[in-house]
């Protein structure tokens, strides 16, 4: 396969991966996910996982039917990526996408949810230590010892059975031998490099011999580099013979440099033109033999330390399919620690995403969305969680008994109204995020969900124009999906936004009743509930309603919408805070005179209940 035949690859790119990595290389790299490789080859980090999601899931980008849809999967994304323990396992999880295989996604979930009872079974200390050590892998680039290092920490902690049973699989023992073995070398090692030192660069430090073999390398260079100083050095007026000289130079070199007199002796040449000559044949020649001293210990050393890493057959663990591992005599216990930790860190951070917003799995069925306690995972602090759905579910309860966590099951279409600022778009982002989240095998904010699998999601937010192109537009990327074979999955906002609102409440009619006869699922949020045509019987209508206002004047809305209800829009509530506001006389005036267009009296309750509450505060 050619690079230019994977999505967003073009010539000036594929130079460049060519020449940054060469092209096995780069296929291997995108074949595998790997945006580091890929980025640190030039590429920018967002094109770089762009294009990994296309080489890894196309099939399952084509989920995300609109740029709404697409931004909200980034959004969550950049969330669990917030949340990782590692650079690496950040971005792997910005190249996840929709699964499209039902026993794909229950897998991951499988390991996901094991994670995330892993991390919150930890205590303070475990939790801190396996920071720690992913801290440190990541300020070591990932090297082999950080590997190996937080790989011990991973056991200590405990993490060494379901997911993490790769780290489980490995010998203590022989990791703490690693461990040491590696403190001896500097950057990494190539485990299938020959044994003659040149592909490991052996640390201060590893070995004592070596270290006195440099120094006096180190010395002998430095001495080389000055012959003449040297010269000036030995030479004496009380030298009267060219022998005292060679006496004199051996001497004061072995002195420098630390080397024995007998081995300075050897280098020194049989014969000299002079005496500037010896000295300088003399230091050439210590320099060459003290190099080929250097080399053959560092070869040596090398050799010791690829014989204590060892190779270590793999025991039989479990593959992510669930097949047996075969043993693999080729695997050191370096290379099976650096894979081991990049998959726990990349099982961790979504096992600690899941743990401290509080996802739990959700059921996978056939057909439907429903939720208990759903929780928008881009809102901050103290949020009030809704129940809500479409579709067949279980989360229902018995036919003809309503209550407010238990969403009615079985129609197709539920149209959203009620109260501005009340969270209707709100509740269909959720809804989104939800359908995303589990499409992808990761758990959900919510106390209860059941999902269905969805070819297409179509989410769309209310536009703020009113004109045809972009009545055109909206169309044109609503409808399409809508009419594919598969299941697809409606969320759309205020579509009388971008038209007059008779003509919207046809047009919302049509799509209400085109959902239903496709076999969709769709909550559609407007303001035009009453201006519809009758629905079809798989079809109901929810309301969220504003309360009032609290003592602050802010707006007091039960989020959680109530089923078979045509909610209000209330804007005595908005007009009356509007009035209670304002500064200026005139202003409020004119507030006052729409709160007559409104109902006055219905205002004046609003005011009289706002300042109620603030007296009984």
């Amino acid at each position: 396969m050619r690079l230019e035949d994977y999505w967003g690859i073009g010539p000036k790119t594929s130079e460049r991966l060519t020449e940054a990595l060469g092209t096995e290389r780069a296929i291997e790299a995108i074949e595998s996910a790997d945006v580091r490789a890929l980025v640190d080859a030039g590429l920018h980090r967002g094109r770089a996982t762009r294009i990994l999601r296309r080489a890894n899931g196309e099939a399952g980008m084509d989920v995300l039917a609109t740029g709404d849809a697409r931004s909200v999967y980034d959004d969550l994304l950049s969330l669990a990526a917030d949340a990782a323990l590692t650079a690496h396992a950040a971005d792997r999880i910005r190249v996840l996408t929709p699964l499209l295989d039902r026993d794909a996604v229950e897998e991951r979930l499988d390991r996901v949810v094991a994670a995330r009872d892993a991390w919150a079974g930890l205590d303070e200390a475990d939790r801190e230590a396996v920071e720690d050590a992913f801290a440190a892998y990541d300020e070591a680039d990932g090297s082999d010892l950080a590997a190996v290092e937080t790989a011990v920490a991973l056991r200590e902690a405990g993490l060494t059975e379901g997911p993490f049973a790769d780290v489980g699989a490995l010998d203590g023992d022989r990791l703490r031998d690693a461990a040491d073995a590696l403190a001896d070398v500097r950057g990494s090692i190539d485990p299938a490099g020959d044994l003659d030192g040149d592909d490991i660069e052996i640390a201060s430090g590893a070995d004592d011999e070596l270290d006195r073999l440099r120094e006096q390398l180190s010395a002998a260079r430095d001495l080389a580099d000055s012959a003449f100083d040297v010269l000036e050095s030995v030479r004496d007026g009380s030298l009267r013979d060219f022998e005292a000289l060679e006496a004199a130079t051996i001497e004061h070199v072995a002195r420098e440099t630390g080397v024995e007199p007998a081995t300075v002796r050897s280098a020194a040449p049989d014969e000299a033109l002079d005496a500037a000559d010896f000295v300088s044949g003399t230091l050439r020649e210590l320099v060459v033999e003290l190099e080929a001293a250097v080399d053959e210990r560092e070869a040596a050393v090398a050799a010791d330390i690829r014989e204590r890493l060892g190779d270590e057959p793999a025991a039989d663990a479990g593959d992510e399919d669930g097949t047996e591992g075969e043993a693999d005599g080729g695997d050191t216990t370096v290379a099976r620690a650096a894979t081991a930790v990049s998959d726990a860190a990349f099982l961790l951070s979504l096992g600690r995403f899941a743990a401290e917003n509080e996802h739990v799995r959700p059921t996978l069925v056939d057909d439907g969305i429903a939720v208990r306690g759903a929780r928008n995972p881009f809102l901050g602090g103290e949020v009030q969680p809704v129940s809500y759905g479409v579709g067949s579910h279980s989360l229902a309860d018995d036919p003809g008994v309503a209550s407010a966590d238990a969403p009615p099951t079985g129609d197709r279409v539920s149209v959203l109204t009620g109260a501005n600022s009340g969270g209707k778009t709100t509740l269909l982002e959720t809804l989104c995020a939800v359908a995303l989240l589990a499409s992808m095998g990761l758990p959900v904010p919510a106390d209860a969900a059941e999902v269905g699998t969805f070819d297409r999601i179509v989410f769309h937010r209310r536009h703020a124009s009113f004109n045809a192109g972009v009545l055109e537009s909206t169309l044109k990327s609503v409808v399409p999906p809508l009419t594919a074979d598969g299941r697809t999955l409606m969320l759309v906002d205020e579509f009388e936004a971008i038209t007059e609102p008779g003509r919207a409440a046809d047009l919302l009619n049509g799509l209400v009743t085109l959902t239903v006869d496709r076999g969709a699922l769709g909550v559609y949020v407007t303001h035009l509930a009453e201006d519809l045509s009758p629905l079809p019987d798989a079809a109901r209508i929810d309301g969220i309603f504003a309360e009032g206002l609290t003592n602050d004047l802010e707006l007091r809305v039960d989020y959680q919408p109530r089923f078979g209800t045509i909610g209000k829009s209330t804007p005595e509530f908005i007009v009356s805070r509007l009035v209670a506001n304002a500064g200026d006389r005139g202003v409020r005036a004119g507030f006052e005179h729409l709160a007559g267009a409104v109902g006055e009296e219905a205002v004046q309750r609003t005011l009289s209940d706002a300042e109620w509450a603030a007296n009984d505060d």
